[in-house]
């Protein structure tokens, strides 16, 4: 397609800056003004107002297309103001208008669709979607209760809506997939699931509080549409994206109008197109409706997109609205921590700030909000709360330390205990664990990621510090420093726990090595215990980032240092000599032990998928939207960074001066 080809438009809908700069992007310039010879006119779908731009590409005698949202849209529906992640730009018609063919149903019809990559792709982003819950509209929470199993699902759509009339179906339609499901089904709960908007009240349905009797139920909580498949005898439904959702899941649904992926071998059609006569697999469909029909949009990237950066984005997007909708009380944060809280966990509903623990879990009970509290300021009045969320730094924090009160683009939360602390279990044990499970595209992900991180030389802090110096010869052997009175060291240290302690081993155990010591970012500046003598090491590397050294070195000996876990992605060997968090699954040696019930046993991809991928939540400087950990390399290998503000940075300054009072403002590990 030439770039910057006109695209004459006369819809107020097309004044959205994401259309328009999804269909800038596809290679098209958006105009008001009257076409020429080799323009084009765009209208959106078969609304109301199409009429005006069709008239005018008629009498203009230029072509015509037709705009969709794609199915996988946003969090929250158009009409509650979200723009759109991804379009169908139609040439011939309308995906849900079975009048005629559309692009998509060429596709389906004639498109070869039997590329074994683009099948395993299409195979993966639908059980990408199962397993994140992700839908059309992704604001659904998996945790909400559904029917016990066995029911019928009935699904409505909205009244009005175009793709009832275009799908050869009306209002009676609905009133006979709902008699249909009563009598095929005469011992079975029949539940109906309210589309979004109705249950937003938006739009409404056409079904309400008449049609509920003994057996029958409306569903209109933002229920996941998987769970509800998934527990589901049969699904019934007229036009709806979920009875596409529901051949991905293995179902095959009664369908009552004519929607794209009915006729093809996949559904019961109670109105059969007649020139939809191919068979497909559901891993065709899935092919076709989300690889290669949508023009897909990277909101982090400002770019054009694959669906698997969409549904990286939704992924982020989900689990931080799911998590957040209720709201959160926070308690043991420092002051200059609040508005990185605010900017991360605040988005769905302000956090409240309680300082005393008790009143911060009764607060929580009473609103029925969640409660945030700093990982090593947990008191036990905080257990009071019905969910509690420990919340420390991410293992991508920043550019700069937070001692310097640089605001981290990561953190992590935990409901089970924290990944720093080897004496409980954490949910991030619980994600490794889970991670033998992971699928090969989920393994080359974090193969990609670690490249990514080895490429870019990203590492916690990202310091951008001078360069590596010149090291002696022989066999190499990298010693971490750390903070001597970090609850990582109380919690997680034995025999070895302070860095003079650490380098003695390290030198009786290896006699011929050159020991390199690099102090902790924080000792080194002066805000945190843990010096040592200068003469404990063959060489200090002082003012220098891990990323440099790591490739310069054969092993790295430490107690829980985080840098353990860099290197191990470096592919260096890893000995510990306390229980870090990635210690005792089998990718390192354990001199300090390990918890007994660490016995799983992942690959390194398989470590980095539940370390940086499934546990912490990043946030993006640049939009301030949840986004996948590769936006956030991007962000820190770039320079980009959440600000700090002039304030933060005199009271980072003041904090140096009184450092050794550090424990009259400091308590275990806060930040």
């Amino acid at each position: 397609m030439p770039p910057g080809r006109r695209l004459c438009v006369y819809s107020g809908g097309f004044l959205s800056p994401r259309l328009r700069r999804i269909l800038t992007l596809s290679g098209w310039r958006v105009t008001t003004g009257l076409p020429r010879a080799g323009d084009a006119v765009a209208v959106w779908g078969r609304s109301p107002r199409a009429w005006r731009g069709e008239a005018v590409a008629a009498r203009a005698g230029v072509p015509i297309l037709r705009i969709e949202d794609a199915f996988l849209r946003s969090l929250r529906p158009g009409r509650a103001g979200e723009p759109p992640l991804g379009l169908l730009i139609d040439r011939r018609g309308v995906h849900f208008d079975s009048g005629a063919p559309s692009d998509l149903e060429r596709l389906l019809a004639g498109a070869p669709l039997d590329d074994p990559g683009r099948l395993s792709r299409a195979r993966h982003a639908t059980l990408r979607l199962q397993r994140a819950h992700l839908t059309k509209y992704s604001a659904v929470d998996p945790r909400l209760a559904v029917p016990g199993p066995g029911y019928v699902l009935v699904v409505d759509q909205t009244r009005g809506d175009a793709s009832i009339r275009f799908g050869g179906a009306s209002d009676l339609t609905f009133r006979r997939m709902l008699e249909a499901a009563r009598d095929e089904h005469p011992n079975a709960q029949v539940v109906i699931k309210s589309h979004p908007e109705t249950a937003l009240g938006l739009r409404p349905g056409h079904f309400g509080a008449a049609d509920r009797d003994d057996r029958t139920r409306i569903v209109d909580a933002p229920v996941s549409p998987w769970r509800l498949i998934d527990g589901a005898a049969a699904v019934y439904t007229v036009s709806s994206q979920l009875g596409f959702e529901s051949i991905l899941a293995g179902r095959t649904p009664r369908v009552f109008g004519q929607p794209f992926y009915a006729g093809w071998g996949l559904s019961r059609d109670e109105a059969p197109v007649p020139r939809r006569t191919r068979r497909l697999s559901r891993d065709q469909l899935a092919c076709a409706a989300l690889i290669d029909a949508p023009v897909w949009y990277d909101p982090h990237r400002d770019r054009l997109a694959e669906v698997e950066d969409v549904l990286d984005h939704l992924e982020a997007r989900a689990r931080a609205w799911r998590e957040d909708r209720s709201g959160h009380v926070a308690s043991g944060m420092r002051l200059w921590k609040r508005r990185p809280l605010q900017r991360i966990f605040g988005t769905e509903r302000a956090l409240v700030f309680v300082t005393d623990p008790g009143k911060a879990a009764a607060r929580a009970a009473r609103d029925g909000r969640g409660l945030l509290v700093w990982a090593g300021r947990e008191a036990p009045a905080h257990r009071a709360a019905p969910r509690l969320l420990r919340v420390e730094d991410g293992f991508l924090r920043s550019r700069g330390l937070g001692a310097d009160l640089i605001a981290p683009l990561s953190l992590v939360t935990d409901d089970l205990g924290i990944y720093y602390d080897p004496t409980r279990p954490s949910r991030l044990e619980a994600l490794i664990a889970r991670s033998l499970t992971l699928t090969a595209p989920d393994l080359a992900r974090s193969r990609r990621l670690i490249d990514a991180l080895i490429r870019r030389g990203v590492t916690k802090y990202n310091l951008g510090r001078a360069d590596l110096p010149k090291l002696p010869a022989g066999r190499r052997i990298l010693v971490p420093g750390q903070v001597e009175d970090d609850a990582s060291i109380r919690l997680g240290a034995r025999d070895i726990a302070s860095n003079a302690a650490l380098l003695a081993r390290v030198r009786a155990d290896n006699p011929d090595a050159v020991i390199l010591y690099k102090p902790h970012p924080d000792v080194e500046a002066g805000l945190r215990p843990g010096a040592i003598a200068a003469d404990a090491a063959d060489a200090v590397l002082t003012r220098a980032d891990p990323a440099p050294i790591l490739s310069a070195v054969d092993e790295v000996w430490t107690m829980t240092s985080t840098l353990g876990f860099e290197a191990l992605i470096r592919g260096r060997s890893v000995t510990c000599l306390g229980q870090p968090f990635y210690a005792g699954w089998g990718l390192t040696r354990d001199l300090g032990g390990a918890p007994a019930r660490r016995t799983a046993r992942p690959c390194l991809e398989a470590l980095v998928h539940a370390v940086l991928i499934d546990y912490p939540r990043y946030v993006d400087p640049v939009t301030g939207l949840p986004c996948p950990p590769e936006v956030a390399v991007e962000r820190l290998a770039s320079g980009t960074a959440l600000p700090s503000g002039p304030g933060l940075r005199v009271l980072s300054k003041m904090q140096g001066l009184f450092a050794s009072q550090a424990h009259l403002w400091r308590r275990g590990r806060d930040g």
